[in-house]
């Protein structure tokens, strides 16, 4: 699923660390969405979706036409 999570992170300047804090996962599962090698949970993207204050589908992209 492509994402614009590491966009939106280097928007604000945080590291992987800050944002895997905020969310309260791993670094490594931040990692795993920013190189589309994981796809998040619903709860977890509505989580992401709301520390940015955007709707999921602004930051998430099927990759399937």
């Amino acid at each position: 699923m492509k994402n614009k999570l590491k966009i939106l992170r280097a928007e604000r300047d945080w590291s992987q660390a800050d944002l895997a804090d905020k969310l309260n996962v791993s670094r490594q599962t931040v990692n795993a969405i920013e190189t589309e090698k994981y796809d998040p949970s619903l709860p977890l993207a509505f989580k992401i979706a709301k520390l940015f204050g955007k709707t999921i589908e602004e930051i998430f992209e099927s990759d399937k036409k």
